[in-house]
């Protein structure tokens, strides 16, 4: 597939690594591509920045996002802070959006007032609503937000059992998202479809959840994992 990843970060790298391995052609979409290739120095993380990433990586296209998303003819991939998700896809256009499936990975976190974050939309609303109420002709399709950006590519780095979630509106975007899982590696039987796009509340709301998890296991190397009853 032609997939358009939008955004540089560590969790747009390794989700365009992991495309890249399954032959899939990868157009990342930045801002401004000069600014990004000027970014050289790791992040608080480790993590390398883009301008390094992507001079190692020359299959993928570095573009602007409306060209990334025009090239990525066959998926889009959101991995950006759910803060710049609207200045992202307003760059991008509604022409160039419509019709096409967007996994979304973003979560509302507001970092504000400090550590831990708290979220900006939850409860009666969620950021995937907002994002697919604006523009009602692009397929959007929440899943992998609830785990850091190593297992969502590579679930079997755990051991054992664990759970991702889907949230969509549209059933043949869905299917088009769980097969790109599978193809991750992640089990069917892990694979759990919540519904519509409004169960994305509750996904994006175990994000308070997983960040302190994250600071009393001092490791982002968990996941959830929804142990059903045998009938």
């Amino acid at each position: 597939m032609n997939i358009s990843v939008l955004g540089t970060g560590s969790v747009g790298q390794a989700l365009a690594t992991r495309l890249i391995g399954l032959g899939h052609t990868v157009y990342m979409g930045t801002r401004n591509v000069q600014d990004s290739l000027n970014k050289t120095q790791p992040d608080n993380w480790g993590n390398p920045a883009i301008g390094t990433w992507i001079r190692e990586n020359t299959s993928v296209e570095l573009l602007p996002f409306k060209e990334a998303v025009e090239k990525g003819t066959d998926l889009i991939v959101f991995a950006m802070n759910g803060h710049a998700a609207f200045q992202c896809l307003e760059a991008v256009g509604e022409q160039a959006l419509q019709g096409k499936t967007m996994l979304d990975i973003s979560n509302p976190l507001d970092f504000s007032k400090g550590f831990p974050p708290s979220l900006f939309v939850s409860n009666t609303e969620s950021l995937g609503e907002q994002i697919q109420a604006k523009y009602p002709a692009l397929k959007v399709v929440k899943s992998l937000n609830t785990m850091s950006n190593p297992i969502m590519v590579n679930p079997a780095i755990l051991e054992g059992e664990h759970t991702v979630f889907v949230s969509g509106n549209d059933q043949e975007a869905k299917t088009q998202v769980t097969n790109l899982l599978k193809s991750f590696g992640w089990q069917e039987r892990n694979i759990i479809d919540l519904g519509d796009i409004t169960t994305a509340r509750g996904t994006e709301m175990i994000l308070p959840l997983w960040v302190r998890l994250y600071g009393k296991l001092q490791t982002p190397f968990f996941n959830f994992h929804v142990n059903m009853a045998k009938k």
